[in-house]
């Protein structure tokens, strides 16, 4: 067989999280999903069925959820240290697509969310 690509998704991880240009978002919190696509290289797991072939989902979780943790003004931003933590992390990873998303922004009009999506690749 031919691989022509191999990605994991974890899609709409949710967190609370305190990311916001206002002062009201910076002390009372909004909703956040993060929707994340990356393409590695876990051909020895298709094989293998071995967790050491691949990225563990669990810890690309954990990854996202300790960056939600910080404060930060801009989306820009979070996506940003996201990103670069899980390259560094992950040597397998090779590109990703990293979306996200505040519920409920506080525009004056009706807005179901807001968002910022990072498509990047290892240096």
């Amino acid at each position: 067989m031919k691989i022509e690509a191999m990605k994991i998704t974890l899609h709409e991880m949710r967190f609370y999280a305190y990311h916001g240009v206002f002062p009201q978002e910076q002390r009372v919190g909004n909703q956040f999903v993060v929707e994340l696509t990356f393409f590695a290289d876990v051909a020895g797991s298709i094989r293998s069925d071995e967790l050491e072939e691949t990225i563990s989902y669990a810890d690309v979780y954990e990854v996202v959820k300790a960056e939600m943790a910080i404060p930060s003004r801009l989306l820009e931003h979070v996506v940003g240290r996201i990103s670069e933590r899980l390259f560094a992390t992950f040597p397998r990873m090779q590109r990703l697509t990293l979306t996200l998303s505040k519920c409920n922004p506080p525009f004056p009009g009706e807005v179901q969310s807001a968002a910022f999506t990072l498509e990047a690749s290892r240096d």
